[in-house]
């Protein structure tokens, strides 16, 4: 902060210096006054350079972090909407399969009806079979009986 001490210097100066009587004025030393300028000017531009830079700097650290701030807040929104996205899967996923499974067991209790009334069916068939055998053996057996009290009176005539 040189261009604080120069001026300081030739504040100084102004102070310091003789006055004239009966005015307001000063007598300055000339060459003194130009080289306090001089020292002005050539430290005023490292002055306002280091000052832009200064600026400069502000405005990259303030654009940086409001890219930063804006790709985080980005970043959040692409997560929730994905967060969103997956929980709107999961509940399709889960209404497809909840679906899915009362189709199955729908499906399932037909195949066992079906199974069972085509067993009844078969079973009906064999009974009716068996009750047409059992008729059979039935009337086999009577005509064996009553053939054999004939018999048995024919086999006793010829053994006579």
């Amino acid at each position: 902060m040189e261009f604080f001490n120069v001026l300081n210097e030739l504040e100084e100066l102004i102070e310091n210096s003789p006055r004239i009587p009966m005015t307001r004025r000063v007598l300055v030393d000339e060459d003194r006054l130009l080289d306090y300028l001089d020292r002005i000017r050539t430290t005023l531009p490292e002055e306002i350079r280091q000052a832009r830079w200064v600026i400069q700097e502000r405005e990259k650290v303030l654009s940086d972090t409001r890219k930063e701030a804006g790709r985080l807040l980005e970043d959040a929104q692409k997560q929730l909407e994905k967060r969103a996205e997956e929980s709107e899967v999961v509940r399709h996923a889960r209404a497809m399969a909840d679906e899915i499974m009362g189709k199955a067991e729908q499906v399932a209790r037909e195949i066992k009806k079906g199974a069972r009334e085509y067993a009844d069916e078969i079973l009906e068939g064999l009974e009716k079979k068996l009750e047409q055998i059992m008729s059979q053996i039935r009337s086999g057996r009577a005509e064996l009986q009553g053939l054999g009290t004939t018999g048995e009176a024919g086999s006793r005539v010829e053994e006579g």
